[in-house]
């Protein structure tokens, strides 16, 4: 197995484990190239990222990769053939769900020895890396109202007050002609509130149009929410209308923008770190530099006293049993299981959509062949350690160390989710190249290959193809993404946050009908 503490990436292709029967080009392998180390012969142009086979692999027999099944041989696939998606298929697995075998507790650093960074400490103890003021959208009738109220306050107009590092406005497509009872109305609530709630957040403006069945009023009643200097509730059709409502909005800023400013940075633990993972436009090369990468800072933070925050549950179908076996109780993982039996037997029994077996194209194009090997991969980014806990979607996170909550794989909606859970920070890793922000929380993309980090630069914060590249350790790397995103936390700007953008992508999961 690729050594986590000492061994760099040289040659060609990188083999990650003695069992395997592929190795992973890490370069474009032209037909005719001799692989001395494995023994053949490229018998066909192998793209970066994509696989090639060591040895004979007959129709029917497994691909292994990691050491892990992440499919079958369509046809016979002879040493020195590619190996992707024109004859690597899906298949039946038996899986060993062993709950909590291999638990083991974590081996925390002392408190006077833990990392620390400059974070927001709000009056009931909680930490932020930023303070926004927010102006939330309870459906989306209300929706231009926010946004206009939002961008009213623009750098200029915040000058005075340097403290504060915007107004973000919460729209959404939901709130009405929904279910006005169940999980669909509970899961958006919470997911509103817990973004409001985030301690990344000094304040809210909270507006309704009046007639919706997601009720201003009901909103706060069911979360115990009070009206004050800090949380201003508005209903659209009481003001008298979109204008009245928009200077409404823009007068309940300003008047919280002097105690927001107020705000000072100090030291504090890295055990108020909670970071939401996440993956996009992931390739061949993601769970080889920037997941496993990731994986080792997440490590590293947990042992610091930290959060980390694994979601977008097709993205660990086929590899759940990695987690079951390292849960701390089997009550923990049979959790875990649930949401995937709910995905499966449930929310997306029948539909044409990854958790049932076909990646994305740009997936495809980066050298996945299945969701089991995009899987492998995605899974990586929680690291190493024990899993503590299961949460549903937008949950508070209260358990420290290495969690789970339940989201899909489009980024936008899990990410959304992990705010509302309390993430203070994002950490995104992709192959492709995604351009993502987060307000009000900075996202720190993670490179997985130099090429595409030089190429996309101005979006990209870490290049963790340095391991690719045979000039760090996956260890080493792991190091470089902690203190880099305890820098952020402290204020550093995010990529992201220099482009200015992150103000689109709140983005609550809609799972109930719309009638």
């Amino acid at each position: 197995m690729l050594d986590l503490n000492a061994k760099r990436v040289v040659g060609p292709a990188v083999r990650l484990h003695p069992n395997d029967n592929v190795v992973v080009a890490r370069m474009p392998i032209e037909a005719g190239t001799a692989l001395p180390s494995e023994g053949v012969t490229a018998l066909r142009r192998v793209p970066a990222g994509h696989k090639l086979a060591t040895r004979a692999i007959p129709a029917g027999h497994p691909v292994r990769k990691y050491d892990v099944v992440i499919g079958f041989a369509g046809e016979d696939i002879p040493a020195g053939g590619y190996v992707h998606t024109h004859n690597c298929v899906m298949g039946e697995l038996q899986r060993d769900y062993a709950f909590g075998a291999d638990y083991r507790a974590v081996e925390m650093v002392p408190e006077a020895e833990r990392a620390s960074f400059q974070g927001i400490v709000r009056p009931d103890g909680r930490v932020g890396t930023r303070n926004y003021l927010v102006v939330a959208a309870t459906v989306n009738c209300s929706a231009s109202v926010v946004r206009a109220v939002a961008d009213w306050f623009t750098p200029e107009r915040l000058a005075d007050y340097p403290n504060v590092d915007g107004v973000v406005a919460l729209s959404h497509a939901l709130g009405c002609g929904m279910e006005m009872s169940g999980e669909p109305m509970a899961l958006l609530r919470r997911t509103l509130v817990g973004t409001m709630q985030n301690p990344n957040v000094a304040g809210t403006a909270l507006i309704g149009l009046g007639c919706e069945r997601n009720q201003v009023s009901t909103l706060m009643e069911a979360h115990g929410l009070v009206n004050g200097p800090m949380l201003h509730p508005m209903v659209m059709q009481d003001v008298g209308g979109t204008r009245k409502s928009i200077e409404a909005g823009i007068a309940a800023i300003q008047a919280m923008l002097p105690e927001a400013n107020r705000v000072r940075r100090s030291t504090v633990s890295a055990a108020h770190l909670t970071v939401g993972l996440q993956c996009g436009g992931s390739d061949g090369f993601s769970s080889i530099t920037a997941n496993p990468a990731l994986g080792a800072a997440m490590d590293l933070l947990v042992r610091h006293g930290g959060t980390a925050i694994l979601s977008e549950t097709p993205e660990i179908n086929g590899v759940e049993h990695t987690l079951t076996r390292r849960a701390v109780s089997e009550e923990v993982a049979r959790k875990l299981l649930e949401r995937l039996r709910w995905w499966k037997e449930e929310y997306a029994v029948g539909r044409d959509t990854q958790i049932n077996g076909q990646v994305s194209p740009g997936n495809q194009a980066g050298g996945l062949a299945n969701i089991i090997e995009k899987s492998l991969g995605s899974s990586m980014k929680g690291g190493t350690g024990p899993l503590m806990e299961v949460y549903r979607y937008a949950e508070p996170v209260t358990q420290k160390g290495f969690v789970f909550m339940d989201t899909p794989g489009y980024d936008p909606v899990s990410a959304t989710g992990q705010v509302a859970g309390g993430a203070n920070l994002i950490a995104f890793t992709t192959g492709r190249g995604s351009m993502y922000g987060c307000r009000p929380v900075p996202s720190v993309k993670l490179a997985t290959n130099t090429p595409m980090f030089r190429r996309l630069e101005e979006d990209m914060d870490v290049n963790c193809g340095l391991v690719l590249d045979g000039e760090a350790t996956i260890a080493e790397m792991g190091e470089i993404v902690f203190r880099h995103l305890l820098q952020v936390a402290s204020g550093a700007r995010s990529k992201s946050e220099v482009l200015g953008i992150g103000s689109n992508e709140f983005v609550p999961w809609q799972i109930g009908i719309v009638g």
